[in-house]
Formats: structure tokens, C-alpha cells, sequence
């Protein structure tokens, strides 16, 4: 085993050929960057059944900074390892659009080793691929989005130096585990039914109900969801239907070809958001108070920092841009010529939904 962590270690260092964080340039790969886990966070694994390098997923919040790092245990599912509080985002709720607009990427993220930058002069940094697949589709451009240390943003998910740190090193233990890639989900928030009633009024409402299919689908099978992109939206855990000769090709601009979900993730999938709409219904009816559209700040910051790093989050630096957001084809769900059961489970449940505004997703006008 020894051994094998070796020859797996000089691999990793191969392939960390550094990547430019923000205009640096290379330099050997430092101490930091192979330092080993903390002994209370090797306890932490040991308790919670979770070895040392199994595969790790990463997800963002904006509105609450956090983030969470999970981890597949025994069993191959993933479980909450640790929840770091965020030190420092910016830009507004809502996903990047272009280069400069200060904005924070959300979405589905793929990282592969040569993402992480071991010699970055934000201590260490693990750079998201942004634009990844989708944005691509959309025609969003920027550079440099990272997840990094320091405690300052400028489109980043900013962390101290000993969060990175620990959050680098659970990394690099799953790549040395052999896995080729880890997946980080980066959202504006949980996606609750209070949170969404919350932000009814946002333009990027459908932006994010997109996104809580992959949420739900990972909450529900506690798997990690496979992301493909058609028609310029995500599509999730999609597979070939029964006896298709071949698996679906999915361009990323063009319709998306015939495909179903597995069976036991769309059930729990589908009964999750079931409960959801129903939640978000009651709380529409209770008239919850809605949020503004544009909070007026540049990012924010986790609470546990304030009084550390005073006079980080400051007023809006860009202007509001959602005036201008693209139109998202319509979700499969609310398209008029299919339901949820028929476009997006494939034929595993038979009764379509009801059409009904108060869904989450549904805007008026649509039924």
C-alpha cells in the first residue's frame, strides 16, 4: 500500500503542472502542497468510515458562504465530511457572464489535476474550469475562477490559508485514490423551497431551478450526478433508453438526443421535488416575504469572519447585469409539448404532472 501511495504521489506531482492563478508563473511544487491532513481531520475520516482517498465532491454556497466538502465513504456514497465557513465571494447571486462583471461562477464543475495550483500567490488554489461546457454554450467568457486562499475575491470563492489548505490536501488524496476528477457544485444558495420562494422575483430563477435537478438528484442518491449539456441546459444521470444500440451523444447547442434516468434515482429525485412544490406552494400562500433582486454588495462574507477581516464586503462594484440574461430554453418540465414523467424520467411513471403555476419553475403564463 505504501508503495502504491508512491508511485500514485509521483504521478499527482507530474501531472500538477502549474497552471497561471491570476498571471503567476511556475515554480517548484512547495511543502504546502504535500503537507499531509491534520490528525483531528485523519480522525474525523476514520470515524466516519470514510477512507483516506476515496473520492471527494465539493459544493458553494453564496448567500450562507459556505462550503462543504463530502466525501464517498464504505458504503460508495458520498456523506458531509466538513463544512468551511467562505471568507470571501463577489459579484451578486447569479451565474458569470463575461470577463470583469466580478461575478462568481455557478454551475457544475469539473476538476482535474492539472486544476490545482500548488504555487499560487493565494497560497494554494484549485482553478473551477470556468467556462466549463454550458457557459461555453451561452457564450460566457472569464479566466482565473478559483477556489483559493488569502480571504480576497475577484470572481473567486476565497478561503483562508489553513482552510485551503486542508481543503487541497482532500483533494490531492483523491486524485492519488485514482480518481481522474472530483466535482464541485457551485450554487447561490441552498436550494430549499424557503430560498427559492424567497428569491421568486430573481431573472435567474430558471437558471437556478435548473441547477436543483442535479442538487436534488445528489441529495436524494447521495451519488454524483453525471452532467451532460444539449440544447444550452444541463441534463443529469441521463443513460441510452432500453435497447438503444449506443449510448446519447449530447452536443451542447443542439437538441438533446433520446435519453432516460435510472429508474431508483428518478424516483427519489422526482418524490424529493415533489415535497418541494409542495413546500414552496405553502409558503407562496403564507406571502414569505420576497428578497430583493440585487443585494447592493460586492459578495459577501461568512459571519465567522467579520470581526477578523472588517471592511471586506463593500458596496456593489458593477452595476446589476440580469437586465440583459440570456433566455434559458424552456426547462424540460414546463415545456408544452412533453411533462416531467415523459422528458425527463423517461417512461418509468405514467401520469404527467399537473401544469400548475405555483410550481416551482412554472412561470405564469406557461400553463
Amino acid at each position: 500500500m505504501v508503495r502504491r501511495v508512491l508511485v500514485l504521489a509521483v504521478a499527482f506531482a507530474a501531472a500538477l503542472t502549474p497552471v497561471m492563478c491570476l498571471g503567476e508563473s511556475s515554480k517548484p511544487l512547495p511543502a504546502k502542497a504535500t503537507r499531509e491532513l491534520p490528525d483531528e481531520l485523519l480522525s474525523l475520516l476514520e470515524q466516519k468510515k470514510m477512507p483516506k482517498y476515496s473520492p471527494i465532491l465539493v459544493r458553494l454556497f453564496k448567500e450562507e458562504a459556505e462550503l462543504e466538502v463530502w466525501k464517498q465513504d464504505a458504503t460508495g456514497r458520498f456523506q458531509i465530511l466538513k463544512t468551511y465557513p467562505i471568507c470571501r465571494w463577489s459579484g451578486d447571486l447569479g451565474p458569470k457572464l463575461h470577463e470583469g462583471d466580478r461575478q462568481a461562477p455557478e454551475g457544475f464543475y469539473t476538476i482535474t489535476p492539472e486544476l490545482m495550483n500548488p504555487n499560487s500567490n493565494f497560497y494554494l488554489s484549485i482553478n473551477l474550469g470556468f467556462p466549463n461546457t454550458f457557459d461555453k454554450a451561452h457564450k460566457r467568457n472569464g479566466s482565473f475562477l478559483m477556489i483559493h486562499g488569502d480571504c480576497w475575491s475577484s470572481g473567486c470563492y476565497a478561503m483562508t490559508d489553513e482552510q485551503i489548505s486542508e481543503i487541497y490536501s482532500l483533494a490531492r488524496d483523491s486524485f492519488l485514490g485514482g480518481r481522474p476528477s472530483f466535482q464541485v457544485q457551485a450554487y447561490p444558495f441552498r436550494l430549499t423551497p424557503a430560498n427559492l420562494a424567497r428569491h421568486r422575483n430573481s431573472p435567474n430563477l430558471a437558471f437556478w431551478n435548473m441547477l436543483k435537478i442535479g442538487n436534488d438528484h445528489f441529495e436524494a442518491t447521495r451519488l454524483e450526478p453525471k452532467v451532460d449539456v444539449c440544447d444550452r441546459r444541463y441534463v443529469f444521470d441521463a443513460q441510452a433508453p432500453p435497447h438503444s444500440p449506443s449510448p446519447p451523444v449530447f452536443n451542447p447547442t443542439e437538441k438533446c438526443p433520446p435519453f432516460v434516468v435510472n429508474p431508483d434515482t428518478a424516483r427519489r429525485a422526482l418524490e424529493k421535488r415533489r415535497t418541494d412544490e409542495l413546500e414552496y406552494a405553502r409558503l407562496l400562500e403564507d406571502n414569505l416575504p420576497a428578497a430583493p433582486i440585487y443585494s447592493g454588495l460586492d459578495g459577501g462574507m461568512n459571519k465567522a469572519f467579520l470581526t477578523r477581516f472588517p471592511g471586506r464586503v463593500t458596496l456593489a462594484k458593477v452595476m446589476p447585469y440580469a437586465s440583459y440574461l440570456p433566455q434559458l430554453p424552456p426547462i424540460p418540465w414546463i415545456d408544452r409539448d412533453g411533462s416531467l414523467t415523459s422528458r425527463w424520467f423517461g417512461s418509468l411513471l405514467d401520469k404527467p404532472l399537473e401544469c400548475n403555476p405555483t410550481r416551482i419553475g412554472f412561470p405564469s403564463g406557461r400553463c
